[in-house]
């Protein structure tokens, strides 16, 4: 039997970093998000952000390329924003994202991160948080990444 045992951070945010996802609304966001990655096979263990970007803390199955997902979750979660009439200014999210790996001891600290992203964003860009994440783990400033 194998035990595997992968807590992916993904990060993306929107085209051109253009606030669209009204905080008013987020949540339908959110659930429409854990409902297609439940469906998937894919535990959710938090999903938060800010009008211009999201973060999904999850355990993506082994069988599932992480690439593969993530392309397939920002199509149908673009389409159902475009669908969706409280969402009037979507137009898309940028081309890429992040993908980065959380220890297991350490994710109590990532969902506390995620669900403080109100807070957090008060005093810290999403281009300032994004780029500090990069420098952590040794990526050079490819902001390109997320439409800078």
């Amino acid at each position: 039997m194998s035990h595997i045992s992968i807590t992916y951070h993904l990060i993306f945010g929107t085209c051109r970093r253009e606030s669209v996802i009204h905080i008013a609304h987020d949540r339908e966001l959110y659930k429409f998000i854990y409902d297609f990655c439940m469906s998937r096979g894919v535990k959710i263990w938090r999903i938060g952000g800010m009008p211009d970007h999201i973060h999904v803390l999850c355990d993506i199955p082994p069988k599932i390329a992480v690439a593969d997902f993530v392309k397939l979750l920002k199509a149908e979660s673009s389409k159902f924003l475009r669908a969706n009439p409280h969402f009037p200014h979507w137009d898309k999210w940028a081309e890429g994202y992040g993908a980065f790996s959380v220890d297991a001891e350490n994710r109590q600290e990532r969902i506390r991160y995620i669900m403080e992203q109100k807070t957090h964003h008060k005093v810290v860009s999403f281009a300032q948080e994004y780029r500090t994440m990069l420098r952590m783990r040794g990526f050079a400033d490819d902001m390109a990444l997320l439409g800078d």
